[in-house]
């Protein structure tokens, strides 16, 4: 008995649209893309954002006070680290301005260095903080909030989370600044192995990256004081406020 292999890819089905295809496309992983547009078996080796930097980077720049901000982290002994946001609501787009990368320090060490970028700022972890200790078997979330941090874990879906960010990045509406130099180096080194895998190595501002996006853009808070000026309550998420209100154009 003989045995043939066939490879279709969609344009082999007639009945796909072009604007199915444009959408379904916008859904794929860029690994995924050839073996599911052409029928071509992929590994799924090589970057995991094919983003090129000059598409992303930009120019640090004073960040308006009506744009809430926030951080998402990842936690270990050997390197512990956090990426802070801004996001522009009007035009949908997120900036990352400021990191944290250190190893071999307490958590009294992380948190504080945190907590000068804002104590009010809301932040998202590895949910797997619950129950990792870095030294001693603390549960470093619990750690973390009796330092003072505002803190909820994160959603750790993997390829759905990298899948959200890599849209972000191809769609222009995550952009960071250029000084961040840690965040960039593992930004270039972030890849899939022969068997697709992700290359768990220098990859801690890439996952907290990643909680940011997924699960902390809508736990960004404002600053207190901005909203003080504006006469609002502190000490919530402002989800509804319009920056282009006649209150705002007024503080």
């Amino acid at each position: 008995m003989s045995k043939g292999v066939t490879f279709m890819g969609w344009d082999d089905v007639p009945h796909l649209s072009a604007e199915a295809k444009a959408d379904l496309l916008q859904s794929y992983s860029p690994h995924e893309r050839d073996a599911r547009t052409k029928g071509i078996p992929q590994l799924g080796s090589g970057a995991i954002y094919p983003v090129p930097e000059s598409e992303i980077v930009c120019k640090p720049f004073d960040i308006p006070a009506y744009w809430p901000r926030g951080y998402g982290m990842d936690v270990g002994w050997n390197k512990t680290a956090a990426i802070w946001g801004a996001h522009d609501r009007d035009a949908d787009v997120v900036y990352l301005y400021s990191e944290h990368y250190r190893g071999n320090a307490e958590p009294s060490i992380h948190a504080e260095a945190i907590r000068a970028r804002g104590e009010w700022a809301h932040g998202v972890i590895d949910p797997a903080s619950r129950s990792r200790g870095q030294r001693d078997g603390e549960q470093l979330l619990a750690s973390y909030i009796e330092l003072g941090l505002h803190l909820a874990t994160a959603d750790n879906g993997r390829e759905s989370g990298l899948l959200e960010v890599w849209q972000r990045l191809s769609t222009g509406r995550l952009r960071v600044f250029d000084n961040l130099q840690n965040w960039l180096m593992e930004y270039r080194l972030y890849r899939r192995d022969d068997k697709g895998a992700v290359v768990k190595e220098r990859d801690h501002l890439m996952d907290a990256t990643r909680y940011l996006v997924v699960s902390g853009i809508a736990n960004f808070t404002l600053d207190p004081q901005y909203l003080t000026r504006l006469g609002h309550k502190v000490g919530g998420v402002i989800s509804d406020y319009n920056p282009i209100s006649d209150e705002a154009f007024a503080a």
